[in-house]
């Protein structure tokens, strides 16, 4: 089942699903390589560059050529949260060896990329990547995303969004200031 309904694609593209699928059907794209689609689409059909991405993983979905979450190099799970605190303070929590320790305990990180209060990019315990945005939502407020790469399977899809979620709970739970006893 595709994840954008045939009414939105269909007014974007002038096709829907059913008349995509035909087209790359006969035009042999599942023998071709995520690329060639995309490149097939630019060619042949002047598709803008995000619906040519979306066709292109929905009819490699749709023919069985890619499961749900897998990307090029792998699977990637991705979990979304927003804190009620500072950007400043929850990037920080990231870089900082000792305060990340506390909520992310036992994670071996090797961080090759950091865009203060923007981004984070680092290896995870030796094979896989992580990503991490930091989105000032207000002076008080931030959504982080983690994009975890470069996973097995679906499963490891599973297991790393809850240990994310988990994750993020602990790093709220550790900087939101305690509240007085009354």
């Amino acid at each position: 089942m595709a994840s954008i309904s045939d009414e939105a694609v269909r007014s974007k593209t002038g096709k829907d699903w059913k008349e995509w699928f035909h087209l790359l059907d006969q035009a042999g794209a599942a023998a071709m390589t995520h690329r060639d689609i995309a490149r097939w689409l630019a060619e042949h059909h002047e598709v803008s560059p995000w619906w040519r991405q979306s066709i292109t993983v929905e009819y490699e979905r749709e023919r069985g050529l890619r499961q749900v979450y897998e990307k090029q190099d792998g699977f990637a799970a991705s979990v979304s949260r927003t804190l009620p605190l500072p950007v400043s303070a929850v990037y920080r929590a990231w870089v900082d060896g000792k305060a990340r320790r506390q909520w992310l305990p036992g994670a071996a990180i090797r961080v090759t990329t950091a865009a203060a209060e923007k981004s984070l990019r680092f290896s995870w315990n030796g094979g896989s990547r992580v990503v991490v945005h930091f989105y000032p939502k207000s002076e008080t407020r931030t959504q982080v995303v983690v994009q975890h790469e470069k996973l097995p399977d679906g499963e490891a899809v599973a297991a790393m969004k809850q240990h994310w979620r988990e994750a993020i709970g602990r790093l709220e739970a550790n900087l939101r200031p305690s509240r007085p006893q009354s």
